[in-house]
C-alpha cells in the first residue's frame, strides 16, 4: 500500500479538505484525487462521501482512517528508529510570543529529553502564521492556541481568558475605555470588542498587535487594559472587574505537519503532550 497516499488520506482527515491536504503533502489537488481514486480501487471501498457540498468520510473510510494511521505510524517509527546514522535531529518549531515564557521552556525541556541529539530551531510567531508554516513544510511542530470547541492538535493545556492592567495607572476608570488587544482573528479581540459593544461601553482600541509582548508593553505602561490568555500576562496583574465582558477559555495545542520527513510522529507528538500535562501538574 503506497504510503504517500496513507499521508494524503489521513491530511484529509485531519484538515477536512483535499485543498488543504494537498498544502500539507505538498502535492496538487489533483494529484490527492487521483491517489484516492487508487487507494478506493485497491480497497474495492468507498472511502468518501458527499453532504450536500461537503465531502465527508464515509462509514468504511472512516473505519480505514484507524488502520491507515498505524500503519503510518508504524512506518515512521521504523525509519525512525533505523535511522541512526543521523548525530542529531533538526526539529523546526513554532510558538506564539504569547507562551514564550510559560509553555515553551516546558516543552523544550522534553524535546530534549525525547531527542538527547537535537538541533532545535524555534520560530516566534503568532498562532494563523504557524498554522501557515506547518501547512507549506517550513515548520514540523507549533504551539498554537485554539477554542476550547474546536477538535485540533494534541492538547497541551487550557487557558482562561483575563483583562489585565496596571494597578499603578488608572486606565480602567478613562473614557473611552482604552484597550491594547490582539489581532482581529483572535478569540480575545472578538469577545473584547463584541462585549463592550453589547454594554453599550464606549471603548477604544490603542493598539491592536499579534504580539503578546507589545501588548504587555503597552499595558504595563498604563496607556491601556489587556485582554489576553491568562497563561501570557507575564507580570502584570489580573482584572477583577464584574463589569467587563467576560472572555472565553482557550486551549494551548501541539500540531504537526504530515511530511514524512518530520522526525516527531504522531505517538511522539502524543507522549510528548502526556508528558507535559504529568509535569504540569506537579507544579
Amino acid at each position: 500500500m503506497d504510503i504517500d497516499a496513507l499521508r494524503s488520506f489521513l491530511a484529509f482527515v485531519e484538515t477536512g479538505s483535499f485543498t488543504r491536504a494537498a498544502k500539507q503533502v505538498h502535492r496538487t489537488q489533483s494529484a490527492i484525487s487521483m491517489q484516492m481514486k487508487k487507494l478506493e480501487k485497491n480497497l474495492n471501498k468507498t472511502l468518501f462521501q458527499k453532504q450536500g457540498r461537503l465531502l465527508n468520510l464515509s462509514h468504511d473510510g472512516q473505519i480505514f482512517a484507524r488502520y491507515a494511521k498505524q500503519l503510518v505510524q508504524l512506518h515512521d517509527e521504523t525509519l525512525q528508529q533505523m535511522n541512526t546514522a543521523q548525530p542529531s535531529t533538526l526539529l523546526r518549531l513554532g510558538c506564539p510570543d504569547d507562551y514564550a515564557e510559560s509553555v515553551l521552556p516546558i516543552l523544550v525541556s522534553l524535546l530534549h529529553a525525547y531527542w538527547p541529539h537535537l538541533d532545535l530551531q524555534i520560530t516566534c510567531t503568532p498562532s494563523n502564521r504557524v498554522k501557515i508554516m506547518i501547512d507549506s513544510g517550513h515548520l514540523d511542530l507549533g504551539i498554537i492556541t485554539r477554542g476550547s470547541d474546536i477538535e485540533e492538535g494534541y492538547k497541551l493545556e487550557s487557558s482562561p481568558g483575563v483583562w489585565t492592567h496596571n494597578p499603578k495607572f488608572n486606565a480602567r476608570s478613562k473614557t473611552p475605555l482604552p484597550i491594547a488587544i490582539f489581532q482581529r482573528d483572535c478569540r480575545f479581540h472578538q469577545a473584547a470588542t463584541d462585549g463592550l459593544h453589547k454594554q453599550n461601553r464606549a471603548f477604544e482600541i490603542i493598539a491592536c498587535s499579534g504580539s503578546a509582548s507589545a501588548q504587555r508593553g503597552i499595558v504595563r505602561s498604563g496607556l491601556a487594559i489587556g485582554a489576553m490568555a491568562q497563561l501570557s500576562i507575564g507580570d502584570l496583574t489580573p482584572l477583577t472587574c464584574d463589569t467587563l465582558p467576560a472572555l472565553p477559555i482557550v486551549d494551548i495545542v501541539l500540531i504537526r505537519a504530515s511530511s514524512s520527513q518530520n522526525p516527531v510522529t504522531d505517538v511522539a507528538c502524543a507522549q510528548l503532550c502526556e508528558h507535559y500535562i504529568m509535569k504540569t501538574r506537579k507544579k
